[in-house]
């Protein structure tokens, strides 16, 4: 063999190494499924009406499916693969007619097993690049050859896909992290992060909004999103509110961050809408802490930013939990009655979960109750908790309130909460929480309405 193909043959091994180091190092391999996981192949299911999706991680030997749609499918012969074809490619591959590439169908097992008549296939990639497995929507049409912006669209998913790979690393690097301590110390807030780091990334601007559609669950339109703050650490990666946002309030700093993340809120509703004027109808959502809530000329530096940024008052939903209000009472319901009059929407966050929530709904002039994704959570484990869910409903029609069901995960706790009545709601069944630029795309889609996911098991209206 010449020297220059032992030479490619030697790279293409160490290549091949790397990569599945970097996939074993993930944890990612057989685990359970995942409702963002499922949620990623299902919103590319209707955005490419596919037939089957399926996203999948390959080792030595076989591509292992963390999730599918359509067809149910575990785990796949690596040898000539999809996979490897992506692999090759190094990027997107793109099969329009499979009756065109009759190569292809000869030699591709899984595909005679799926029978698609067409598929596009895009890498799911770590942090450096390397190519752990691939997101594939498969067809039993030929269709015409992908546009640039349906590619952007999957790569976009796979990336979202790759994001959450990269926490399953985290998580297991944690783990395995305490597991080697002697010595258990405790978690300070922010699990090891100091203040000097997030002060840091608010000056370097690493906070960034992900959005979260709330959904009308008859038409399963696009009613609202929740503004949902993230920080893109330079050597962590996404860090979740929860890891760093009890750090920010002990600190103080809890409000810059919070002026910054209204600030952008109100400045991408605006882009929204002058990209299409529909978009004016759009509410978005943002969390206020108790520290932010309590500050003096709250009313008046919200005003400010709808002035500064021209969007229309009805366009901004501000939520609390109970908590934030019940230090002061009497200053929170002055308070509200400010931000209600100057046109913002109201909601109590996590209704259900605080000590005395039915006297606060009489004080405090909300427009929206959220159920708490607890209740949801276990309203098919028996009838008292869906009762619960049921009250809260029925109390919200009541008093002339709107109710958001949070945290929907499955296909029967949509269709119980239909059943009951409720309008909205919002969880990982519909869509996870998406960067700007990728809510962007969901809400191009006709009528902004996502895909129905499960249509057999709906009551009827």
């Amino acid at each position: 063999m010449p020297h220059a193909e032992l030479e490619t043959d030697q790279g293409n091994s160490d290549r091949e190494n790397a990569r599945l180091r970097a996939l074993a190092s993930t944890g990612i391999l057989d685990t359970e499924p995942e409702p963002i996981f499922d949620a990623i192949t299902r919103l590319a299911a209707q955005y490419f009406r596919a037939d089957t999706v399926l996203l999948g991680f390959a080792d030595e030997s076989r591509v292992w499916i963390k999730s599918y749609w359509g067809e149910p499918v575990r785990e796949l012969p690596r040898k000539g693969s999809i996979f490897e074809m992506v692999l090759a490619q190094g990027g997107p591959v793109v099969v329009p007619d499979l009756s065109l590439r009759p190569e292809i169908r000869e030699r591709d097992l899984p595909l005679r097993r799926l029978n698609p008549a067409s598929f596009a296939s895009v890498p799911v990639c770590s942090p450096d690049r390397r190519i752990l497995g691939m997101l594939t929507v498969f067809a039993r049409q030929p269709r015409r050859t992908m546009t640039l912006d349906e590619l952007r669209m999957l790569e976009s998913l796979a990336d979202m896909a790759a994001e959450q790979v990269e926490l399953h690393r985290l998580r297991r690097h944690c783990r395995c992290h305490a597991s080697r301590s002697q010595r258990p110390r405790k978690n300070p807030p922010g699990g090891w992060l100091r203040e000097p780091e997030l002060r840091r990334a608010l000056d370097q601007g690493q906070f960034v909004l992900y959005y979260q559609p709330e959904i009308d669950l008859v038409t399963r339109r696009i009613a609202g999103l929740e503004a949902l703050i993230r920080w893109v650490h330079p050597e962590r990666g996404v860090i979740a509110p929860m890891d760093f946002i009890p750090l920010a309030e002990q600190s103080g700093l809890i409000l810059p961050i919070g002026d910054w993340g209204l600030a952008e809120a109100c400045a991408q509703i605006q882009r929204w809408r002058a990209e299409d004027p529909r978009h004016g109808s759009l509410r978005v959502c943002v969390n206020l802490s108790a520290l932010q809530f309590s500050r003096e000329g709250l009313t008046d530096h919200i005003g400010a930013l709808l002035r500064q940024t021209g969007i229309s008052s009805r366009q901004l939903g501000l939520e609390m939990t109970e908590s934030s209000l019940t230090p002061d009472p009497d200053t929170a319901s002055e308070v509200l009655g400010a931000l209600r009059r100057l046109g913002v929407s109201l909601l109590m966050d996590d209704f259900g979960t605080g000590y005395s929530s039915l006297h606060h709904l009489h004080a405090f002039p909300f427009d929206i109750l959220k159920i708490d994704r607890s209740f949801v959570g276990r309203m098919a484990q028996g009838d008292q908790p869906l009762q619960i869910v049921r009250t809260i409903i029925e109390l919200a029609r009541v008093l002339g309130m709107d109710v958001v069901a949070e945290g929907i995960e499955t296909r029967e706790q949509y269709a119980l909460l239909r059943k009951l009545g409720c309008r909205l709601g919002q969880g990982f069944l519909f869509a996870p929480p998406l960067p700007a630029e990728r809510m962007t795309e969901l809400l191009r889609l006709p009528g902004r309405v996502l895909p129905d996911p499960a249509p057999s098991e709906l009551p009827c209206d």
